[in-house]
């Protein structure tokens, strides 16, 4: 029998670690019919991908993103697959759309992960047709998907759709005995229906957006132990993943989570805690995580970190950034919708002192580093700060505050104002350390969320560059096998889904890269327009001559680094149910008789 595509003569990786090899790969009828050392037959195969110098494997996995809405108006979700990423996991963070309606969306999703508020309503009333996870699948499964699709069910989404956001955002309420029963429920029919688990969230940072519940937390912060335990008692039944953001500034908060991942006279609760990183606020932090994953794993515990394996550098337009959102001061500036209030609030001396006072804080745990004097200005139509940090501009002011350089030009040209900085995982080897750390997974790209500060789609590429070019410098910490298994095979068996492996009978979900181009590129800055979204300016990566080519279920949806016709026009991912084997879609007649017709090399 023929093939529909042959990829001849590249650097096989399987996704198991094991050793690559120069192998020929055979793909018919979306699943992977032959590897062989020998040439292949290529009658009658309707494409040759001649992939000599290339390194062939299987389709990335991305497991945290926030693309619960983009994927209903973008199906292809083409600023990950062009990078490689064939399969997504989405209801990161206690959040899902999978019962909310679409103002409580908007309210969920749209300060939190700084998408719109608008369009994340007008996305959901327009498009949601589900009111269970079987539907919700069925839906997904009748769009164009490009990648597959995993899920988790958001605990906040659940919280919300059975108590009303506004009572579950209420301290003193509690679910009645009725809403819990109803939330078990939910969680029963999520993890029937092959959800691979459960997001919650104990951070206290994460702000609300609308009217009624402007700058609360977000719903599941307000869960009290019994509520958790009744839900966490389902997930340890089933074997499923809980992934949580633990409180940071509560101790007792970060025990518990790690003591309920243990278990302890009971069964282990597989457990994913955001996040490992290299933060330049404590450096202390690296090895604390190391020991943590060691011990809680050698005692019996299944336990991961999520970890971004690139240095996690932000954007953001004016003081429009979460980070702010940390203290109480910043908080107090974004809970303004309003650019007159904002802006006479930053006129006013007393907070401004407030401002001062967090800023200079030393107390207590923090993701930003607080440094003016790290943070570069990109954009302004004031030419002259460009390229300077806002502690420079103080200074060449006649010695005012950082603090007072960064809001009076924040006062000056509002959202004009463009700046950067580097908040964690700066240090190279201390990169390379969590790369190789069995207790830490690499995932946390946030993809679909924070549209204009920041951009990870190609953060496999980028761990993959950085493990190359250790190597080829003789400081190799982890092989390319083993880099390649951490970003597909070690995390489609974690979360237990048919992705992440290439051999004889999977799915053909297949990266092909050119080595040669994980260069500087991978790092260079990008935007560009998303339409769905009214047009707005997104960042995104661009580095399309080290994407060769990309198939999901044996379907050319990237060649040359460029979407095809195909993605987002034809179906070729699917919902991956957990410890389900998933058929690849079916190829309409029409589009399996060109493919014989049409030759790409």
């Amino acid at each position: 029998m023929s093939f529909d595509t042959v990829i001849r003569g590249g650097r096989w990786f399987d996704g198991t670690g094991a050793p690559s090899a120069i192998r020929n790969i055979g793909i018919r009828d979306g699943h992977v019919a032959a590897i062989s050392a020998e040439p292949l037959d290529e009658s009658g195969c309707g494409r040759v991908i001649d992939a000599a110098g290339k390194w062939v494997l299987p389709g990335l996995l991305d497991i945290h993103t926030h693309y619960d809405v983009e994927i209903l108006v973008a199906p292809a979700l083409s600023e990950s697959v062009r990078h490689g990423v064939t399969t997504v996991l989405v209801g990161s963070c206690s959040l899902s759309t999978i019962h909310v309606d679409g103002p409580d969306a908007g309210d969920l999703f749209g300060r939190v992960e700084a998408i719109p508020r608008q369009y994340v309503v007008d996305t959901i009333d327009a498009h949601k047709t589900w009111s269970s996870c079987e539907d919700y699948i069925a839906s997904l499964e009748k769009l164009p998907l490009g990648p597959n699709v995993t899920a988790l069910i958001g605990h906040s989404d659940m919280r919300a759709a059975t108590m009303g956001l506004d009572r579950a955002t209420r301290s003193g309420e509690r679910p009645t005995a009725a809403e819990q029963a109803r939330m078990e429920q939910m969680l029963d029919e999520a993890l029937q229906a092959g959800f691979v688990g459960m997001s919650s969230q104990q951070l206290l940072f994460d702000k609300m957006d609308g009217e009624v519940c402007r700058s609360r937390t977000l719903p599941s912060t307000y869960a009290k132990p019994r509520e958790l335990r009744r839900l966490k008692a389902k997930l340890r039944r089933s074997g499923r993943i809980l992934q949580a953001g633990p409180d940071l500034k509560n101790p007792l908060d970060v025990m518990s989570q790690l003591a309920q991942a243990l278990g302890i006279f009971r069964r282990p609760l597989k457990t994913t805690l955001l996040a490992a990183a290299d933060v330049k606020s404590n450096r202390l932090a690296v090895p604390t995580i190391i020991k943590t994953s060691r011990m809680l794993n050698k005692l019996g515990a299944d336990f991961r970190w999520q970890h971004l394996p690139v240095p996690f550098e932000v954007y953001a337009d004016g003081i429009d950034l979460v980070i702010f959102e940390e203290f109480g001061s910043g908080a107090e500036a974004l809970h303004l919708r309003e650019t007159v209030e904002r802006d006479e609030l930053m006129r006013d001396a007393s907070y401004r002192r407030r401002f001062r006072k967090d800023y200079e804080s030393k107390f207590g745990p923090r993701v930003w580093h607080r440094d003016f004097f790290d943070a570069e200005i990109v954009g302004c139509p004031d030419a002259s700060v460009v390229g300077k940090s806002f502690g420079q501009v103080g200074i060449e002011r006649g010695g005012v505050h950082p603090v007072d350089a960064f809001l009076d030009l924040v006062l000056e040209h509002g959202t004009a104002l463009r700046w950067r900085t580097t908040i964690s995982n700066d240090r190279p080897e201390v990169l390379k350390t969590l790369a190789a750390e069995p207790g830490i997974q690499m995932g946390f790209s946030d993809a679909g969320a924070h549209l204009r500060n920041m951009a990870f789609y190609n953060m496999g590429l980028r761990l993959l560059r950085h493990v190359r070019d250790a190597q080829q410098s003789g400081q190799e910490f982890i092989s390319v096998e083993q880099a390649v298994h951490r970003l597909t095979g070690e995390l489609a068996d974690w979360y237990r889904v048919d992705a992440g492996h290439l051999r004889i009978g999977d799915r053909a979900d297949v990266v092909v890269i050119d080595p040669a181009h994980l260069d500087d590129a991978l790092e260079a800055y990008a935007e560009e327009s998303f339409e769905p979204y009214g047009g707005m300016s997104r960042m995104v990566n661009r580095n399309d001559q080290a994407v060769a080519a990309v198939f999901i279920s044996g379907q050319a949806v990237v060649l040359e680094g460029q979407p095809t016709s195909i993605l987002g026009t034809q179906r070729t991912g699917s919902f991956l149910r957990a410890d389900t084997r998933t058929p690849a879609p079916s190829v309409p007649a029409a589009q399996a008789s060109a493919s014989h017709t049409t030759a790409a090399t």
